[in-house]
């Protein structure tokens, strides 16, 4: 179950991850869409791509991939409620809402299998 959660959460982070690092034009409207500088974006991305090695190292050692799991909860709770304080629809709170529960079911998975 691991392995499948690990999948679909690298498959969706690490292009974003990597599109934020790089400062690509639709990661930059998106940070002002948020009052967010882009050196703040690019650290946020830095994260993601983080987390994404994390959860990869994870399938090995799982404590890695428990912390990086963990960090990704934080991260993408986090992202959901900038978006709702941002008054952005509920709509555009739902993916982040989406790869945090998706983290999280990666945690308590993990831990729970050993």
């Amino acid at each position: 179950m691991t392995l499948l959660l690990t999948a679909v959460l690298s498959l969706v982070l690490l292009p974003l991850g990597l599109a934020k690092l790089a400062a690509a034009p639709v990661m930059r409207q998106a940070a002002a869409h948020l009052g967010m500088s882009v050196r703040l974006y690019r650290l946020v991305g830095a994260l993601e791509v983080a987390a994404v090695a994390g959860l990869l190292t994870g399938l090995a050692w799982t404590p890695l991939g428990v912390a990086a799991a963990t960090g990704l909860v934080l991260l993408m709770t986090g992202a959901a409620v900038v978006h709702l304080r941002h008054g952005d629809p509920p709509l555009r709170a739902v993916p982040a809402a989406v790869m945090a529960l998706i983290a999280l079911t990666y945690a308590a998975t993990a831990m729970t299998a050993g």
